[in-house]
């Protein structure tokens, strides 16, 4: 087959999104959630339009995962953006 590249199967994208989101389990803090998913909308956008590029591909990738990234962060992070103080011991 002429042309056949990796990159161009949606599986393998979508086989990167589940590895990545077991990355995020095993290393929480939403670092790697965010490629994920950025890497699971390009595995459903090359389902549905397989003729894209490299290039392009990758372009999607990134920009997808640092916007999914920006919106975790803004939904998950501290009420006060600071860490949370324990003044009593639970232990007592």
């Amino acid at each position: 087959m002429v042309g056949f590249a990796l990159w161009s199967l949606w599986w393998v994208w979508m086989a990167a999104a589940i590895g990545l989101a077991i990355l995020e389990v095993l290393a929480p803090g939403f670092i790697f959630l965010g490629f994920a998913i950025g890497a699971a909308a390009v595995g459903i956008l090359v389902l549905l339009s397989p003729s894209m590029g490299l290039p392009v591909l990758l372009l999607i990738f990134a920009s997808l995962s640092l916007v999914a990234w920006a919106i975790l962060r803004r939904l998950f992070r501290a009420p006060d953006g600071g860490v949370r103080i324990v003044h009593e011991d639970v232990n007592k």
